[in-house]
């Protein structure tokens, strides 16, 4: 009897117990799980106008491939890493700022250099951010790609108004609009104070080295790279062409433009101490008197597409091109 009784005292105590823990629990929701249902309610369906093209987004995307390491990183910056189930290009990266690493490190690789049509198309993606040379004709493309029920918006900015309205579409796509204008509020607020840094300056003549063989691989001035050099208070010594963005001058003309300065991109191969050998051994660039000189600096490959590094490039930039104004 003794028994019995205890055993319906514990039975009654373990009833208790449960019943508190559901009351006291509060239920898995949307914004758990990494949205919030009820404040997308009303907000779609969502039109952009991008690489032209309109862009209709029925519902918040719920599984996004960046295809570049900058679109990528923009994401996290956002707060929307945790909808990135997909990177490519990573091969392109000397590693994300350390705000984003953890974030932007615990996305799976799609592929570690481009992404190839087959991994696209077996993601199971329903949105790309891609850079404009990972989607297009070489390899899979957008009317393709939509024909899966994936939205395609493409990185392809070339000034910083296009990159700051990339921001604002993707913060009204997925409903993060007060988070994009603060993003881009500190972006220009960032490059204007270097901007005032370096008024009055004589602008730095820059030679944007990415690699040479046969010539030196450089880019124009349609370049969004171009844009960031000369917020940084630098000119590219080949802004003058503008047929494309990137192009192969040969060394003579290098010679005759005479750069203070050679910037050179940081990526996976050849290394920076690489190209640095090739300029130092080359029997015409090394007349140069920046080459004389040492004047070299490096900018990782992705802090000069556009994306979220803007305000970081101009400053990283400024401060080699002008050391006695940024001690």
């Amino acid at each position: 009897m003794r028994k019995r009784r205890m055993l319906c005292l514990l039975f009654a105590l373990a009833l208790a117990l449960s019943l508190l823990a559901g009351c006291g629990a509060a239920p898995e929701t949307a914004q758990s799980q990494g949205g919030d249902t009820a404040a997308d309610d009303g907000h779609y369906p969502v039109t952009v106008t991008n690489y032209d093209r309109e862009v209709t987004v029925e519902s918040k995307p719920e599984a996004v491939l960046t295809l570049g390491p900058n679109c990528t990183e923009l994401f996290v910056a956002l707060g929307l890493g945790d909808l990135v189930v997909g990177r490519s290009l990573v091969n392109h990266s000397r590693g994300p700022l350390d705000e984003y690493a953890d974030e932007v490190n615990a996305i799976p690789e799609l592929n570690h250099s481009s992404a190839t049509r087959e991994r696209i198309l077996s993601s199971g993606a329903d949105f790309i951010y891609a850079l404009d040379w990972e989607i297009g004709e070489e390899g899979v493309v957008i009317d393709e790609v939509e024909e899966y029920g994936m939205n395609v918006y493409v990185n392809a900015a070339k000034t910083l108004e296009d990159q700051y309205k990339e921001i604002e579409d993707i913060g009204k796509i997925f409903n993060v609009e007060d988070a994009a204008a603060k993003f881009i509020q500190e972006q220009k607020d960032r490059i204007s104070a270097v901007q005032d840094k370096v008024k009055g300056e004589e602008p730095v003549k820059v030679l944007i080295y990415d690699s040479g063989n046969d010539g030196v691989f450089t880019c124009s001035g349609t370049n969004f790279e171009t844009l960031l050099v000369e917020l940084a208070g630098g000119k590219n010594i080949f802004d003058d062409i503008t047929e494309r963005d990137w192009v192969t001058v040969s060394y003579e003309e290098v010679l005759a433009r005479e750069p203070d300065i050679i910037l050179i991109h940081d990526y996976d191969s050849p290394s920076v101490e690489e190209k640095i050998k090739e300029i130092t051994s080359n029997p015409v660039l090394s007349q140069l008197d920046c080459v004389k000189n040492q004047r070299f600096a490096t900018i990782q490959l992705e802090s000069v597409l556009p994306g979220n590094r803007m305000a970081y490039s101009v400053e990283r930039m400024a401060a080699d091109f002008f050391p006695d104004l940024f001690k």
